[in-house]
């Protein structure tokens, strides 16, 4: 057989392969439902073409290396202790000048599911059970702390910590399944992000895969205690920061890899 012929054969038997996925080692399987999305990138004209030419972030500093698993969001209090961060296991942990302790859980659910593992993935099975605390941010009049848990939704904890309260597992009929990122304005009202209404944060890699168009990003008013949803139809929205005056917020849109600002929140509800 010529050298042609042996690599058509590989790439067909490479294509069978992927085709039928016979060990089941296809990041769909389990997802008969799957559906790929379109997605539409941005023209090269909206790319930012900025370089860091003195690559300043290879000259910073690691602190914390190995003491902590999955950290995600970062946080400093009213009186400037900290960082507190939400890790794998599902807590919210301080660091207290000497180490890390336990501040805040979004589980009331724990037990030994969720003790300590060799690697970050080794929780995912049960992130559920045990919480998974991602966003978080300090309401800087009262010093309660703001909580995006990936499947318990928008939560709350006191200046003590301890069991956080829930605040708001669904919009406008529609479950949270991918809490993400939050800020806060001046009134209390909290601006956060559902990653998509048909994943969850354990299928990361399916949502991203699929490109799928569900995410949202909403409204919770402190007042009324009702979450209202801003805008809809978004592909793996994930941060969200206030402006320093709250004229505007910005969120990034994972999947097409972009940050939106937006100017009137009202346009959206």
């Amino acid at each position: 057989m010529t050298p042609a012929g042996i690599l058509a054969g590989l790439f067909f038997l490479l294509a069978l392969y992927c085709g039928t996925d016979p060990f089941k080692h296809s990041a769909i399987y389990n997802f008969p439902d799957f559906e790929a999305v379109k997605v539409d990138m941005p023209p090269w004209s909206e790319v930012p073409v900025e370089k860091d030419t003195e690559d300043l972030l290879q000259k910073a500093d690691i602190k914390f290396l190995n003491q902590v698993q999955g950290p995600e969001s970062l946080a400093f209090d009213p009186q400037g202790r900290g960082p507190y961060s939400g890790i794998a296991d599902g807590r919210v942990v301080v660091w207290n000048g000497e180490a890390w302790v336990d501040f805040a859980y979004t589980s009331p659910n724990r037990s030994k599911l969720c003790d300590p593992k060799p690697s970050p993935l080794s929780y995912s099975k049960n992130e559920h059970i045990c919480g998974r605390p991602l966003g978080l941010r300090f309401d800087r009049k009262t010093g309660d702390l703001y909580i995006a848990d990936a499947y318990m939704g928008l939560m709350k904890v006191g200046p003590e910590g301890g069991l956080a309260t829930s605040l708001a597992t669904e919009a406008q009929g529609v479950p949270l399944r991918f809490t993400n990122d939050l800020d806060i304005d001046d009134e209390g009202n909290v601006y956060f992000t559902d990653s998509s209404t048909k994943y969850q944060r354990r299928n990361f890699m399916q949502l991203f895969f699929s490109g799928e168009d569900s995410g949202r990003v909403l409204k919770y008013d402190s007042s009324t205690k009702e979450t209202t949803v801003l805008v809809r139809n978004l592909q793996f929205p994930n941060g969200v920061s206030l402006s320093k005056d709250g004229s505007f917020f910005v969120f990034c849109e994972g999947t097409v890899g972009r940050w939106v600002p937006i100017t009137s929140y009202s346009r959206f509800v």
